[in-house]
C-alpha cells in the first residue's frame, strides 16, 4: 500500500515536473531590481522589423522589485524595457531567464544583464551607439552656430561613424547569425543608419547577416526585411549596368505616386507652371539627411518663385520612409518597386541621389548628379 501511495507521489512529482519544463520552454522570463523605483511603471516592448509593440507593463514593488512573462518568439527578436523614456534593449533567442539590474536616475546605462551573452554584447553596442550620438549631436550644435565648416562637420561625422563601425565588425563578423550581429546593423541616429546599405564596405556586412540569417531563419519577418533591404540596396549600386532608356533632353516621363499619408500626387501636376526638381533618393542612405539639407536651402529660397521639388524614394522600408518624410516641407512619394521600376529606367538613374530639373513649360533642362550647386542650377531657371 505503501508502496504504491509512493509510486503514485513519484509520478505525478514526474509529470509535474515535465509539465513545468515544457510551459518553461514556450516562455521567457525577464525580472529584476530597480534602485529605487518604488512603485514606477516599467515597460516591456517588442520591438519588431517594422514597429514598436507594448507587451505588458508592472509597477515596480516597493524594493524595485518586477518580473514579466511572456511567450517565447518562434525566431530570435528584440525587446525592450522602457523607465522614463530610458530603454534597456535586449534579445531573445534559446534563453528563457533574464535577470536585470539598475536605478532609476542611469536606468538605460548603468545596467547588468544576467542570463544572456547576446544581451551583453547588445548593452555594448548600444553604449557605442549612445557615444557616437553623443558626437553627433555635439558636431551638430557646432554646425549650426556656424564654428565649423561643412567639410569640418563631414569629416569628424564621417570619422564618428567609421569609429562605431569598426567596433561593431567584431560582433557582425564573428558570428553573423546572432543577434548581436542584426542588431549591430541597424543602430541609427535620427533615422540614420551608421551602417549604409548602399555602400559598397557596409553591403558586406549587411550580405554576412542577411545570408546566415537566410539559412538560420528563412520564415521570419525579420529576416525577410534584412534580404530585401540588402538586394535591393545591392540592385541599386549596381544599377549601371541595368539596360535603361535614355530619355530625350527635353522629355520627361509623368509619374502618379502615393505620399506618406496615402495621397496620390501626379508629378505633371505638381510641376505645372513651375519650375520643378524630380528627385531620386532613398532614406535609408547615411547622405541622405545632408542631401535634404540642401534640397532645403533652395526650397526656401526660390519657393515664392515657383519652384517646387517632387522627391521620390527608393526606399525598401516604407515605414522608415514615413517618418522621415512627415517632417519634409515638399512632395514625397515612393516607388513601392523600388529599383524594380520602370521609372527609375525610364529616367535612366543609374545611381542615387540624381535629379532632374523641368522648366515652366514641362521641359527637362538638367540632370542633376552633383548637388553642391542646386541653388545656382535653380537661379539659372526660375527667372
Amino acid at each position: 500500500m505503501k508502496k504504491n501511495i509512493l509510486r503514485q507521489i513519484t509520478l505525478l512529482i514526474t509529470i509535474t515536473g515535465i509539465f513545468i519544463s515544457c510551459s518553461n520552454k514556450n516562455h521567457f522570463t525577464v525580472k529584476g531590481y530597480i534602485k529605487d523605483g518604488n512603485e514606477k511603471i516599467i515597460y516591456l516592448e517588442n520591438v519588431t522589423a517594422s514597429k514598436v509593440v507594448l507587451l505588458d507593463s508592472v509597477k515596480l514593488k516597493k524594493d524595485g522589485s518586477f518580473t514579466f512573462k511572456q511567450n517565447r518568439p518562434a525566431t530570435p527578436d528584440f525587446y525592450r524595457l522602457r523607465l522614463n523614456n530610458q530603454l534597456i534593449n535586449f534579445a531573445i533567442d534559446s534563453t528563457e531567464n533574464l535577470t536585470i539590474l539598475s536605478d532609476t536616475i542611469l536606468f538605460a546605462t548603468n545596467y547588468t544583464i544576467e542570463g544572456s551573452a547576446e544581451s551583453e554584447h547588445i548593452k555594448t553596442l548600444a553604449s557605442l551607439q549612445l557615444k557616437t550620438k553623443e558626437t553627433y549631436n555635439q558636431l551638430q550644435s557646432l554646425y549650426r552656430s556656424q564654428k565649423i565648416t561643412a567639410d569640418e562637420y563631414n569629416e569628424k561625422l564621417n570619422a564618428c561613424i567609421h569609429a562605431y563601425k569598426e567596433e561593431a565588425k567584431h560582433f557582425i563578423y564573428s558570428n553573423p547569425a546572432s543577434t548581436s550581429a542584426y542588431f549591430a546593423l541597424f543602430q541609427n541616429i535620427d533615422g540614420l543608419l551608421l551602417f549604409d546599405p548602399y555602400d559598397k564596405t557596409d553591403s558586406k556586412a549587411y550580405g554576412a547577416v542577411a545570408n546566415t540569417w537566410n539559412q538560420h531563419y528563412p520564415d521570419a519577418p525579420r529576416t525577410k526585411h534584412l534580404v530585401k533591404l540588402f538586394t535591393s540596396a545591392l540592385a541599386i549600386m549596381r544599377n549601371s549596368s541595368i539596360e535603361a532608356n535614355t530619355i530625350e533632353s527635353k522629355d520627361y516621363f509623368d509619374v502618379s505616386l502615393a505620399s506618406f499619408d496615402g495621397q496620390t500626387f501626379r508629378l505633371s501636376d505638381i510641376g505645372k507652371d513651375k519650375v520643378l526638381l524630380v528627385d531620386f533618393i532613398a532614406y535609408e542612405m547615411n547622405e541622405s539627411p545632408l542631401h535634404n539639407q540642401l534640397l532645403a536651402k533652395a526650397y526656401s529660397k526660390y519657393y515664392a518663385q515657383g519652384f517646387r521639388i517632387y522627391q521620390i524614394s527608393l526606399d525598401t522600408d516604407e515605414h522608415f520612409w514615413k517618418n522621415a518624410a512627415v517632417n519634409l516641407p515638399w512632395t514625397c512619394v515612393i516607388d513601392p518597386q523600388s529599383i524594380n521600376s520602370d521609372i527609375i529606367k525610364k529616367y535612366n538613374v543609374r545611381s542615387i541621389p540624381t535629379g532632374f530639373i523641368l522648366n515652366r513649360k514641362g521641359e527637362i533642362v538638367k540632370r542633376v548628379d552633383d548637388y553642391s550647386g542646386l541653388e545656382n542650377d535653380i537661379a539659372s531657371f526660375i527667372k
